[in-house]
């Protein structure tokens, strides 16, 4: 039997990825943003496609701000675009 691959959205291109794929974001319980690597952080999450463009479009628009509902300060999309090109 196939495992099956958990699929995401990215909430910039509303595109869907395996999750292994994308980037999540996450707001935890005392309103911390962070950026789950693992995948398993508790809290809401928001997943964005490994792409620099995606990631700048993301800071521009202020969509995870929206998604989150918390204010995302610069350093996130700064270790975002750290994470991609260092892959």
């Amino acid at each position: 039997m196939n495992k099956k691959i958990p699929m995401r959205s990215c909430v910039i291109t509303k595109e869907k990825f395996p999750k292994k794929e994308l980037i999540r974001v996450v707001k935890t319980k005392e309103g911390n943003v962070e950026i789950d690597l693992t995948g398993k952080m508790n809290g809401h999450g928001a997943y964005l496609k490994k792409d620099k463009d995606v990631i700048l479009k993301a800071k521009q628009s202020k969509a995870l701000d929206h998604y989150l509902e918390t204010t995302i300060n610069d350093e996130i999309y700064d270790k975002l675009i750290n994470i991609i090109e260092g892959e």
